[in-house]
Parts: structure tokens; C-alpha cells; sequence
């Protein structure tokens, strides 16, 4: 059994030991003194418990143990070499990849500017994409099935529980993205410059994803009246569709409503203001991770573009 742990700076020495036969040729060829590589053989024996070296002569020559280290040594010193250049270009960002996971809507408006952005200043790169809304993609981001999750939450405030929820997280505001109301063309408020929640309270509804459905409910209710939800989707397009064939309203968050293109629906602005705050969530252990720190720098810069 090894008394201590075998460095590899010794090992170094003991190949060049063992190549040119003497601690002096050694020297000259790592480019240090004689003493030095006589210490350091020193340390290595005392490491391995057992003696490496023995003189011969004028020279010296590797024990069974010395042969045994030398032959290993190779492997050791060569796997240390590429996980030293693979660590390097992950840190130069010559390579390296990031796990991404978004809600759909932030997928098809912020996420490809951001990684377009990554890929042209760091081609070497890799990111992968996969899609799931929040509280599924906070989920997976702690359970390390991914390394960045953009996400999103109402209200935001200091205390709430989606709050609470992201407390042990990074989180990096992106986006304040408001919520606005959907109706058909022919819709009595279809012109409208805007129309109180109130308003709506007698149409048949289409409401999107779970969250957004529970803040609809949660806005309704606090304007005195309980929505009537015909249809319920987790596919904006079909949500605006639904509207545009004239069987409801709907409202939607902007990023969502961007990133389809409607026929036969009229976008108004719904009073009170209700917005969701877009963010992008890692892991504290995460966050210094140059791959990933470059691509949550490219999410901020893909969201401020479009304030």
C-alpha cells in the first residue's frame, strides 16, 4: 500500500531518470539541477513505500518496482496531458456544452438570438435544446437534467412563492413580458384600445398553459367573476387559432402572442397590467462555468435587444 499519493511532477522525473540512465542527464533534460531531481526521486520512493532506484555502476537502473511505475506512468501522464488540454479548451471556450431548457414561447423568440450569438464568438461550443414550462423546468435544472432553464413566474415580488421556490437558485432577470387580451375580429371590443378584465367576464375563454391558466383565474377572480373555460391548451397556436375561428378570448403573454401568427384575431390591451417576469435559473455550482456564463450572458443581451 502506497504511503502517500504519488504526484505527477515525480513521475516526470522518474521517466527522464529511467530514459537517460542518471539524475545529471535527467536534470538537463526537465532543465533543472541535479539536487532537484535527487529530491524529487526522494519524495517518489518514499511515496511508493519502496525503493525505485538502485546504482550500477556508474549509472543506476529501475527496480522490479521502478519498471512497474515507469511502464504506468506512460498512461497516467498521457491521460493527464489531454484532461489538462480538454480542461483548457473548456475554460477558453474552444469547447464545452450547455443543457438549455425553455418554455416554449421563449424558445421560439428569445432562445434563437441568444444562440446564434453563442455560436457565432464561441463556435466550439455545443448546446442542446429541449422544451418544458416551469415548474417542470426548475424541476429538471435541480435534479441536473439540465444546466440553464428559462422560465417565468407572476408577480415576482419579494416573498411569493414562485419566490420562495427559486430561493437556493442564480436568478437572471430577462424580461418583464405583458399579458394581452385575444378576440376575434368581428368582437364587439375588437377595436378597443383597451378593455378591462371585467369586460370579458361573460365570454367563453381558451386559456393556455397550466400557470397561465391559474393566474387568468386568479386576475378573474379578483374582478369579481369566474371565467368560463371551454378550451384549454398548452399550444399557443392552437389558443389563437381557437380565437381567430371565433369560439372564445383568450389572453396570452406577449412573448406568445410574437411568436404566432393569427388570422382572424384582434390583439387589445388589458387592463389591470398583469405581467410575467422572464428569467433564466442555474445552479450556484454552475454559474462560473465559462460555457454556461457565456450563455447566460447571451440571454440577457437577447432580451435587452428587445426592450
Amino acid at each position: 500500500m502506497l504511503g502517500r499519493v504519488i504526484e505527477a511532477r515525480h513521475l516526470r522525473v522518474l521517466r527522464a531518470v529511467a530514459a537517460t540512465g542518471s539524475f545529471s542527464a535527467a536534470a538537463r533534460e526537465l532543465g533543472c539541477t541535479q539536487p532537484a531531481v535527487s529530491q524529487q526521486m526522494k519524495a517518489l520512493e518514499s511515496s511508493a513505500g519502496t525503493p525505485l532506484i538502485v546504482r550500477a555502476g556508474r549509472g543506476m537502473r529501475l527496480t522490479q518496482a521502478g519498471e512497474a511505475l515507469v511502464r504506468h506512468a506512460a498512461g497516467i501522464l498521457a491521460g493527464l496531458t489531454a484532461a489538462e488540454e480538454e480542461v483548457a479548451a473548456i475554460a477558453g471556450l474552444r469547447a464545452g456544452r450547455v443543457r438549455l431548457v425553455s418554455f416554449p414561447s421563449g424558445s421560439s423568440t428569445l432562445v434563437p438570438t441568444a444562440l446564434a450569438a453563442l455560436r457565432a464568438e464561441h463556435p466550439g461550443t455545443q448546446v442542446s435544446l429541449e422544451e418544458a414550462e416551469p415548474p417542470r423546468s426548475v424541476e429538471m435544472l435541480r435534479a441536473g437534467d439540465c444546466d440553464v432553464a428559462l422560465a417565468f413566474r407572476y408577480g415576482g415580488a419579494a416573498g411569493s412563492a414562485e419566490s420562495e421556490e427559486w430561493a437556493d437558485l442564480v436568478v437572471r432577470p430577462l424580461l418583464s413580458d405583458r399579458l394581452v387580451g385575444l378576440v376575434p375580429e368581428g368582437h364587439r371590443l375588437a377595436s378597443a384600445e383597451s378593455v378591462g378584465i371585467g369586460e370579458l367576464a361573460g365570454e367563453p375563454w381558451i386559456a393556455g398553459c397550466p400557470r397561465c391558466r391559474g393566474q387568468l383565474v386568479r386576475v378573474c377572480a379578483e374582478a369579481g367573476f369566474t371565467p368560463r373555460i371551454d378550451f384549454a391548451t398548452d399550444d399557443y397556436p392552437a389558443v389563437v387559432g381557437l380565437v381567430g375561428a371565433g369560439l372564445g378570448v383568450a389572453v396570452l403573454p406577449r412573448l406568445a402572442v410574437e411568436s404566432v401568427r393569427g388570422r382572424g384575431v384582434r390583439e387589445v390591451r388589458v387592463e389591470p397590467a398583469v405581467r410575467r417576469e422572464i428569467v433564466a435559473l442555474t445552479l450556484t455550482d454552475l454559474e462560473q462555468v465559462p460555457a454556461v456564463a457565456a450563455t447566460l450572458r447571451r440571454l440577457e443581451s437577447a432580451a435587452a435587444a428587445r426592450v
